[in-house]
């Protein structure tokens, strides 16, 4: 992609703008949409093909004109949103009209849908203009962003290691200042973990908070959610007041007014009681120095007046995982089944997919109910956890970046890793739970990589975890305080 005009020196300052100040410089008339994208269009072409994060991009004429639509629009005095001129590019697994979504699969390399995904409805109401897709895993699975089509996508602090997954894309894009936000997705940790990665934000919304589709069925698939991404906590909480809310196709999303999310995240947290989670008392294998690293962030949240104490939940770790297991083989197969059907499309799937159905081929339905009860008790067990404690924090990942070339990390602290996403295994309480919940950024290690915590919420409290979330980004600033080498 090259553009045809250049908004000057590489590092325009429009894009070192967060979210919420482009969108007010453009309502001011400050700067143009054009200048936006022009500036966004450059920053894509200098950095882009150094990480490959951005996939299926636009021609930029096309997207000039747009641009200067939305310039004609608020001379008449109309804006669409805030995110009028703003520009977007939406993860490859969802749904965008008229633009390629291959779900980083041979399989769908020409598929072009004739509509959006929901949440991709909200944004373009309200004024984003879509310059692509966001680079995922093959069908998304896997915490590591690579696939057949595109490529793999490299970590915003070094190229040659993994971004995560798989939202590896957005939040790539996002660190190196090639998006002002982004949309993306978890199952498995794919908001969570390639925002540990890269030192951003990335919220797993409560179960139903962000409408899920439209899809063919509406009342099975409950661990997967979009949610938002985002540089700063006040961005991030604006996307999600623009993704949520309900929607009458979703009969399971929920109803609570969405500004909510518009409104301050100042709140006092002198007492507030937190519950630190740790690896499970030596149940999770860790890479050395992450354990470590959330550990010395907990001062922080104690220096915010919280109230850290360790805790467990009363629980089978090793229950929960055989219980998340029998979870994802369903899903899967319901998902992609029909695929592994045809011998010959069997045989472009990845193995990990084919694994992940042949698993649920040998399931019997009394397994797969036993499976929804253990999840169930394990929403009794972190209930019984939010009696005392306001918050629960957790690290975001067991692994600091690895080699991209790796397709996963088969050992973790000496541990050998029985599963493709046995090294996420940190990120599925919440996920099982259906709760909400964050990473923020906590720091980084001696060789200079970024890690990040969960904090993780009540049911339905995801307002509150943005608070605290708002409340630990102010006190330690690690976006601003240690960008991408590439960019400074």
């Amino acid at each position: 992609m090259k553009t045809t005009e250049h908004p000057g020196p590489w590092h325009n300052p429009i894009v070192e703008l967060d979210a919420l100040a482009l969108s007010q410089a453009i309502h001011a008339r400050q700067v143009s949409c054009r200048e936006v994208m022009l500036a966004y269009l450059a920053q894509i072409e200098r950095f882009n093909p150094q990480v490959n994060a951005l996939v299926s991009l636009r021609e930029p004429q096309v997207l000039l004109a747009e641009a200067d639509q939305r310039d004609r629009q608020l001379a008449r005095g109309q804006s669409l949103g805030w995110m009028h001129g703003m520009p977007q590019a939406i993860k490859d697994l969802a749904a965008t009209a008229g633009l390629r979504t291959s779900l980083g699969s041979p399989l769908f390399a020409e598929q072009i849908p004739a509509h959006d995904a929901i949440s991709v409805e909200r944004v373009r109401a309200s004024g984003a203009l879509l310059v692509g897709k966001s680079n995922v895993p093959e069908f998304g699975l896997g915490s590591h962003t690579y696939n057949p089509l595109f490529g793999t996508t490299g970590n915003a602090y070094d190229p040659t290691l993994s971004a995560g997954g798989s939202s590896g894309g957005a939040a790539v894009a996002l660190a190196m200042r090639m998006l002002p936000v982004a949309d993306g997705s978890d199952m498995m940790g794919s908001l969570r973990n390639p925002a540990a990665f890269n030192n951003v934000f990335g919220l797993r919304p409560s179960h139903g908070r962000v409408p899920h589709g439209p899809a063919p069925e509406l009342f099975v698939q409950q661990l997967s959610t979009e949610g938002p991404m985002a540089r700063s906590v006040s961005d991030l909480a604006r996307l999600l007041g623009t993704q949520a809310g309900f929607d009458p196709r979703v009969p399971l999303s929920l109803k609570e007014d969405a500004s909510v999310f518009s409104q301050p995240l100042t709140r006092d947290f002198d007492g507030v009681r937190l519950g630190w989670l740790g690896d499970y008392q030596g149940y999770l294998a860790m890479d050395d120095g992450v354990l470590g690293l959330c550990e010395t962030a907990l001062a922080d949240f104690a220096e915010l007046g919280c109230e850290v104490e360790a805790c467990q939940p009363a629980f089978s770790m090793a229950q929960l995982w055989q219980c998340w297991l029998v979870h994802r083989h369903w899903l899967v197969q319901g998902a992609i089944g029909a695929l592994y059907a045809d011998p010959a499309k069997r045989e472009r799937l990845k193995p990990e997919a084919q694994w992940e159905i042949e698993g649920a081929m040998a399931l019997s339905g009394a397994e797969v109910y036993q499976a929804s009860q253990t999840r169930s008790d394990w929403y009794r067990a972190l209930s019984h956890l939010f009696e005392r404690y306001d918050f629960l924090l957790l690290p975001s990942a067991q692994v600091f970046p690895f080699d991209a070339r790796q397709p996963w990390p088969s050992v973790v602290g000496g541990q050998s890793m029985d599963t493709y996403h046995r090294w996420m295994e940190v990120v599925i309480g919440p996920t099982l739970a259906g709760l909400p919940s964050i990473s923020v950024p906590v720091g980084f290690n001696s060789t200079g990589l970024p890690m990040g915590m969960q904090i993780i919420g009540p049911a339905q409290a995801d307002r509150a975890v943005l608070q605290l979330a708002f409340a630990h980004e102010q006190l330690t600033r690690w976006v601003q305080r240690r960008r991408p080498g590439n960019l400074l």
